[in-house]
């Protein structure tokens, strides 16, 4: 087989965890007939069912030349951290979580030819026992961070595109992730704190509460240099809300399994900024309260 053949991965990648979405991704990676291995905390191959797929995967080996990071936003520095003496010397790291990506630690902490990359996604996936399901179809946005990440765009975008694709490459990710965070903000601790499903939200009991949200959040959005546009955002999200109606969102899916959440990286992050910038954001604050009251008793 040529070396140049897109079933001939330039990188062997590693997948971190065992969540929704990086199960989904491995398990396309897999289909698709690349090389991949699952990086667990405690070292085990693993036998799932991906669609109607049997799939097996093995646990991961060092040097890890590439590895895909879905994990939650509060996991990501014990993750990598975790990581670091068995990556390889020019290892490619991607980032992929809810919320905002804080990366200064992360790319100190890697030698100068590591690259770190952060990918946001609206694929959705299910994983229900040892039964993963891809509940929503979705597409990506890529974003390389440092130099080093830059001398691998093409081997890590096409990569991408097998697990998460399509994917956008982009030289800046923030705006992308300031999209996602209002849709997140508007969805995710609606159905934890109400304990239904995306589609729940469509009912007009729940619009007052989905228009100020995302009031404030694009007040914050706008402060911060990320402007939004109020309108575009409120029928983005009854689009989401619409086409991911039958979905559990993870917020929703962690209370439900007693997990801590990603709250403190939604909507954490935007009060912390509106507190930064002197604005009000008063629905935003009651529901991070009230999300981490329901998380502290679970």
């Amino acid at each position: 087989m040529a070396q140049n053949s897109p079933t001939q991965p330039a990188l062997s990648w590693t997948v971190v965890g065992q969540g929704a979405i990086g199960l989904l991704a491995a398990s396309r990676f897999k289909l698709a007939g690349w090389p991949v291995q699952l990086w667990l905390r405690q070292p085990a191959a693993l036998d799932i069912r991906f669609e109607q797929h049997p799939l097996h995967f093995n646990c991961a080996t060092a040097p890890l030349a590439a590895v895909l990071i879905p994990v939650k936003s509060y996991a990501v520095p014990a993750a990598v951290q975790a990581l670091l003496p068995a990556l390889a010397p020019d290892a490619q790291l991607v980032l992929s979580h809810n919320g905002m990506a804080a990366t200064e630690h992360i790319l100190s902490s890697l030698s100068p030819a590591q690259g770190l990359w952060f990918l946001t996604t609206t694929h959705g996936a299910l994983k229900q026992g040892a039964t993963v399901r891809h509940t929503g179809q979705g597409q990506s946005v890529l974003a390389p961070l440092n130099a080093a990440a830059k001398n691998q765009l093409l081997a890590v975008q096409q990569a991408m595109d097998i697990a998460l694709g399509p994917v956008t490459l982009t030289g800046n990710i923030l705006p992308f992730l300031w999209h996602k965070l209002a849709i997140n903000a508007a969805i995710n601790p609606l159905t934890a704190l109400n304990n239904c499903n995306n589609g729940e939200l469509a009912k007009a009991q729940y619009q007052p509460l989905i228009n100020q949200i995302l009031a404030e959040v694009c007040q914050v959005a706008e402060a911060a240099g990320y402007p939004l546009q109020y309108a575009q955002m409120l029928e983005k999200v009854q689009q989401v809300i619409q086409s991911t109606a039958a979905n559990f969102s993870s917020m929703q899916q962690d209370i439900a399994h007693s997990r801590r959440t990603e709250i403190d990286a939604i909507t954490g992050y935007i009060v912390t900024q509106a507190a930064r910038y002197n604005i009000a954001v008063p629905l935003n604050t009651q529901l991070l309260q009230q999300m981490l009251q329901l998380q502290h008793r679970g």
